[in-house]
């Protein structure tokens, strides 16, 4: 019999509803406590998305509409684990994201810096029996967003992982090392335990980067425990 060791969770390691420097939170925070409402069987049991909401080329976003995107190619690849460091296969991952310039390929993004008619900002990957996830997209730009003045958000992709049930959606964000955007903004910064932040962080990994192509970057996701992802799904 294995025996697997408990690691509590960390309250510090996953932002608060309510973070008073990053304004919007104050506005949609409840300001009672919760109610707990039993899940319904739909919601326990599935149904669990898996590799037929796939299509081919989801992997790779540096491509859309005939064309190659504009910018630096990246590849960033990790594993998605448990809190005693056990794999899960047969998660789906999407990730959005900015452009190059710092745009989202949104109608209600009024960034000034260009769209890009060969990014699409989406992408679905789904782990192998290791775990595992790759995909190959361009790094995104920083952006103003209007939360403070001369408020600017680091390079970041947005992660969203599904488990076994509809109500098992975890939301994360990736950064990038060394940005010096990291140290002023207040979504990263919600996060009150520094070496939580840090597990936001991607390492930069020369075995994942592709020769005369693409620079490699390592991210893994752990969902639950002390070592765990810092997760704003509760926002």
């Amino acid at each position: 019999m294995t025996e697997l060791r408990y690691t509590r969770e960390d309250p510090r390691a996953h932002p608060r509803n309510a973070h008073a420097p990053y304004a919007s939170t104050l506005r949609r925070a409840p300001s009672q406590p919760p109610i707990r409402l039993a899940h319904t069987l739909s919601e326990i049991t599935g149904p669990r998305p898996g590799r037929e909401m796939l299509r081919a080329g989801d992997d790779d976003m540096t491509r859309f509409n005939g064309g190659a995107a504009l910018g630096e190619r990246i590849i960033v690849a990790g594993r998605v684990l448990d809190e005693d460091g056990r794999v899960l296969p047969d998660t789906l991952i999407e990730l959005w994201q900015a452009n190059a310039a710092g745009r989202y390929a949104h109608d209600e993004d009024r960034h000034h810096a260009p769209l890009d008619p060969h990014f699409c900002g989406i992408g679905r990957v789904i782990t192998d029996g290791d775990g595992g996830y790759r995909f190959l997209t361009v790094k995104p730009g920083a952006y103003p967003w209007g939360n403070h003045p001369n408020a600017w958000r680091p390079n970041h992709i947005h992660f969203s992982i599904f488990g076994p049930g509809f109500a098992t959606r975890l939301i994360t964000q990736m950064y990038f090392p060394g940005d010096p955007l990291l140290a002023l903004d207040p979504i990263f910064n919600s996060i009150s335990d520094p070496p939580a932040r840090q597990r936001m962080v991607a390492t930069f990994d020369i075995l994942t980067t592709q020769p005369n192509y693409a620079l490699g970057y390592q991210f893994d996701i752990i969902l639950r425990g002390r070592d765990s992802t810092p997760l704003d799904s509760e926002r």
